[in-house]
């Protein structure tokens, strides 16, 4: 009976050790960007300057009312379910009532995008996302402005995690956030998983596991820089693992790895029992 319970408590201390404790989260928001314009050879600096959150909300446009909460959308792992949700039905990231600065006015500081040149967005952990001239500069009303957000007046999501506020009490400052002109059928505005389909290019789109399209992993945190590369220029991949911090996880999407873990725990539980049975008859 004692040797029983022993190997129970063994693999009970087992999962516990083996199981994430969640995201690492190394990075701390941030409150200052860097934005450069490169050349042809994307290593020469053409333009660079560096603005912090309360030189952008004094000297640039604000988009945000401070009312208005804005959406991304997770991904959909219901099976019976179509994985892009054209109707924008379920699983929104509420990112608050945020206030930023569009991405295209921080470009103009360093010279701005010509048609076909590539802005690459990153975070302080080394995570990045490209996006092109036209969903900059020309975003359809579905997608809205691409803002840098570093103001929230009502929580979203994070709930207790993070405060009202400007970093660091807006805890993922500064975060990308789509702005969209259009609401879906609850009145909501989201920027959902089709319309990522219908506005960004394949290469600029985002999938969870690389399955499941999502538009919440656009929403990256801790943004520091911004780079502008000409059309031709070298410039790495859309996007980069990220060291220091899961930011499609951090923003509620990692369910379906609870699921399998909680499904892992409970078969070692039976077979522990099983194990305990087989010994008493014995």
């Amino acid at each position: 009976m004692k040797k029983c319970l022993a190997i129970i408590f063994i693999m009970v201390a087992v999962c516990l050790l083996l199981w994430p404790s969640g995201p690492a989260q190394a990075a701390d928001p941030t409150t200052e960007v860097h934005v450069v314009k490169y050349a042809i050879d994307g290593i020469t600096v053409v333009n660079e300057t560096t603005v912090d959150y309360q030189w952008m909300e004094a000297n640039l446009p604000v988009q945000g009312d401070g009312v208005t909460h804005y959406y991304h959308q997770g991904p959909v792992f219901n099976e019976s379910m179509d994985k892009w949700d054209p109707e924008e039905t379920t699983n929104f990231k509420d990112k608050g009532a945020i206030r930023g600065t569009d991405i295209k006015d921080l470009c103009d500081l360093a010279g701005g995008m010509s048609p076909n040149d590539t802005v690459r967005i990153c975070a302080i952990d080394g995570y990045c996302v490209n996006f092109s001239y036209d969903n900059v500069y020309q975003p359809q009303d579905r997608q809205g402005p691409i803002v840098l957000s570093w103001y929230t007046v009502e929580d979203g999501t994070l709930g207790q995690q993070q405060e009202a506020g400007y970093p660091p009490r807006y805890f993922e400052a500064m975060q990308i956030v789509f702005m969209p002109k259009t609401t879906n059928s609850e009145g909501l505005y989201v920027f959902g998983n089709w319309d990522m389909h219908e506005c960004l290019p394949e290469e600029a789109q985002h999938f969870y596991g690389e399955l499941y399209p999502s538009t919440n992993g656009l929403s990256v945190k801790w943004i520091s820089d911004i780079a502008i590369y000409p059309e031709g220029a070298p410039i790495a991949s859309p996007a980069t693992p990220t060291p220091a911090a899961d930011h499609e996880s951090s923003s509620n999407d990692s369910s379906l790895p609870l699921i399998i873990g909680v499904s892992v725990a409970a078969v070692i539980v039976l077979l522990a029992g099983a194990l305990l049975v087989r010994r008493k008859r014995s």
